[in-house]
């Protein structure tokens, strides 16, 4: 399922045109996948997947009432706790209908019993309990401590709130094969609610829910599905033709190929992965979007001989962390409740060896891009202060007059050389990027 945006109809209206299906087998279906998700143990989008695979009777409008009411409770996981008194997948998914969704007790009948019927009448006479501030944002404790370390209340409150939206869909014209002009006047004459994105020049968002992936657009390669952040920190690694530039952390290579498309296909790009199977899914995508310059590879590790046979040698090197990925709450609240303290000082550790490791690959004059999908100091700007500590032939460029001098200009947040994209400031995922530059050789005296 693709959620829908903000600006679209409410979660109220986008249910209310599903309730004539809402019968009790498929209340309890969605209770089942409730459960399966709450287990935390996989990511919620292949636990409702293979969910959905098990039950391919379930139709179209099924499986977004379950996918969409699922969601729900993710996002507003603790307030619908104290709500419901308990946390049984059942009674949150009832919360979720009557606290988030708005639904009366007549539109709820046709699918619930009479003891559900009672237990709603119940909670709905009940006063509304009193909220911690971290239930109130429905964020665990440690998270909302960090997050209210480095906000005040007010920005708190608002970037709290956007995290418990749905994300738009966005996409992105490739440049190799269409304008944006075009891709987005085709999409309109289809009947498809789109728009230019806010800040990148390729980026098109879509208004209203829609499925893409036998579009002949997409098809063609003319399309791309790319949160519109993630298409602004790619630009900050501002390829030229016929350089060489590494991707480090490719995953399936959604800016691999953004950054294929700005070099024109040519030059050489490397892909870098330690998963085998994420680098398969980029091939077929590197060829439907004519790009003839990817070479993906697969790593052992950041110490691989294959990085080694590089240092020195490559020109630009964009280093996507893997992170908590408290970014892209609106697209997987699953992982505010799938992460641990714990969790963040592993990934901390993990981000100083790639960043140092990829650090190696730039010839002097080189770029290397730190980005997170992370909202913690402890990912971006203590791993980026950390890395200019250690690395005095780095110097730290301004993120921002990169992306002003391109013409992308998202709001400035902060006064320092990192750029900061947020949710509610920006309409995009959460970014963090860094912009470092390796020092060129010092010119040998004359004689």
């Amino acid at each position: 399922m693709v959620d829908p945006t903000p600006s679209s109809p409410g979660p109220r209206e986008r249910l209310s045109s599903r309730l004539p299906r809402m019968q009790p087998a498929l209340l309890r279906l969605a209770g089942v996948a409730l459960a399966r998700v709450l287990t935390l143990e996989h990511p919620a989008d292949s636990v409702l997947s293979r969910f959905f695979r098990e039950h391919p009777d379930l139709g179209g409008r099924d499986r977004a009432f379950v996918a969409e009411a699922v969601f729900a409770v993710l996002r507003a996981r603790r307030s619908l706790e104290r709500w419901a008194g308990d946390d049984s997948p059942r009674h949150l998914l009832l919360a979720a209908a009557v606290r988030v969704f708005g639904l009366s007790q007549r539109e709820l009948a046709p699918a619930l019993n009479r003891a559900q019927e009672h237990w709603i009448a119940e909670r709905r006479a009940q006063p509304v309990p009193a909220l911690s501030p971290a239930e109130q944002a429905d964020l665990p404790d440690w998270l909302y401590e960090r997050l209210a370390a480095v906000h005040d209340s007010e920005r708190l409150t608002s970037l709290a709130r956007s995290l418990k939206q749905p994300a738009p869909l966005d996409l992105r014209a490739n440049p190799l094969k269409a304008t944006r002009a075009q891709v987005l006047a085709r999409l309109v004459d289809e009947g498809f609610k789109a728009q230019a994105g806010l800040f990148a020049p390729h980026a098109i968002r879509l208004t209203e829910s829609a499925q893409l992936a036998r579009h002949p657009l997409f098809l063609e390669g003319a399309l791309e599905v790319q949160d519109e952040g993630s298409q602004i920190v790619t630009h900050l690694v501002a390829p030229r033709r016929g350089e060489m530039v590494v991707d480090f952390c490719a995953g399936a290579g959604g800016k691999t190929l953004l950054l294929g498309a700005l070099m024109r296909s040519s030059g050489r790009l490397y892909a870098f992965d330690v998963s085998d199977k994420r680098l398969a899914r980029l091939r077929p995508r590197a060829a439907r979007a004519g790009l003839s310059n990817v070479h993906p590879v697969c790593l052992h590790n950041e110490q691989d001989a294959r990085v080694k046979r590089l240092a020195g040698k490559i020109d630009r090197v964009l280093v996507d962390a893997p992170c908590s990925g408290t970014g892209t709450l609106r697209r997987n609240p699953d992982l505010k409740w799938r992460q641990t303290p714990a969790d963040l000082v592993e990934l901390v550790q993990k981000q100083r060896a790639i960043l140092a490791a990829a650090a190696r690959l730039l010839k002097p004059g080189g770029r290397l891009v730190y980005v997170t999908c992370s909202l913690l100091p402890d990912e971006n700007e203590a791993v980026a202060d950390a890395f200019l500590a250690a690395h005095p032939e780095f110097a730290v460029e301004d993120a921002w007059s990169i992306l002003d001098a391109q013409g992308i200009r998202p709001e400035r947040s902060g006064a320092g050389p990192y750029l900061m994209l947020a949710p509610d400031r920006h309409q995009c995922d959460g970014f963090f990027a860094a912009v470092f530059s390796r020092r060129p050789l010092p010119t040998a005296p004359d004689g």
